[in-house]
């Protein structure tokens, strides 16, 4: 079987094929690796060489152990590249919504893959530096996914699941360090959970606050502190932040007018729909359709 990876480039679009779910490769830059968006969560380790990263974030010179982790929608490209080998973590949102769901509860974790991606302006890229043990340790859970990228994705998406986990445990230790996150037993309320998914599971519902308190029998301001206590983010903030990214994959993968996608995520006023995309990706809705579509839907 081949060892390409599991992944279509079509235009400035990455995606998942042959069902597969999650993968890790080496890839090798010189000079320029062009702007490009992708339907994953991708996770870069710079294994050797230099380059620059460059995002929405700005301008990042690259050096062994670093590590940059995108959320899905995110572009991003690299250049002044000299042999810089990056190995690359891949995984679908459908992993992340699915079996790696529970990871919204652990504060490590949920900091890793939902939260710390988006504080401090980071605009859903994270950047990290692995020293000794931590690179040492990444680098054999993402040596065994590499393995795993030969066999059938059905037949060992449990193998995938587990050395994906013991790679994002790793790196979430490292981050939870610098950032200061705690690793308490507590976790995330029950309240915020079910908060974030009564939101998620009705984007283009005009929520309030004083509604969605309601609906949780909490006073708003309670709730307030809850969410931002887990977050970082006020419920309404962490709404928005939800709906742009689920607009940028409905620019992508559908061919529906950018109105209608503004309205089903909750924005019916184009023009607010058009500033708060803006806002989030530094780019208009169409010209980040435009510039990252594909022709053939995923």
């Amino acid at each position: 079987m081949t060892e390409d990876p599991p992944v279509e480039n079509t235009r400035t679009l990455l995606h998942f094929i042959d069902g597969s779910v999650a993968y890790a490769g080496h890839y090798l830059h010189e000079d320029t690796h062009p702007v490009h968006t992708h339907s994953f969560v991708e996770i870069a380790v710079v294994m050797s060489g230099t380059g620059v990263h460059h995002s929405l974030a700005g301008h990042r010179e690259l050096h062994v152990g670093d590590a940059i982790l995108l959320r899905p929608g995110v572009w991003h490209g690299y250049e002044n590249c000299r042999r810089l080998d990056l190995y690359n973590c891949c995984f679908s949102t459908e992993l992340l919504q699915r079996e790696l769901a529970w990871t919204r509860q652990d504060p490590q974790l949920g900091h890793l893959l939902w939260t710390g991606p988006y504080t401090g302006q980071r605009r859903g890229i994270l950047h990290t530096r692995l020293h000794d043990d931590a690179l040492t340790g990444c680098l054999e859970h993402l040596d065994g996914l590499q393995k795993l990228r030969t066999l059938p994705p059905g037949d060992y998406r449990g193998d995938l699941v587990g050395r994906l986990m013991l790679f994002l445990s790793g790196l979430a230790r490292v981050v939870a360090e610098t950032d200061q996150i705690t690793g308490g037993s507590a976790g995330i309320h029950p309240a915020v959970l079910d908060a974030m998914h009564k939101m998620e599971d009705r984007p283009a519902h005009s929520w309030t606050l004083t509604e969605l308190a309601a609906e949780l029998h909490l006073a708003p301001g309670y709730l307030v502190r809850l969410f931002k206590a887990a977050t970082g983010l006020p419920p309404m903030a962490y709404l928005s932040r939800f709906r742009v990214e689920l607009a940028a994959a409905r620019l992508l993968h559908t061919d529906q007018p950018i109105n209608r996608i503004g309205e089903s995520v909750g924005w019916p006023d184009q023009n607010y729909f058009a500033r708060r995309f803006k806002s989030h990706y530094g780019l208009s809705a169409s010209v980040y359709r435009t510039r990252f579509t594909r022709a053939v839907k995923h």
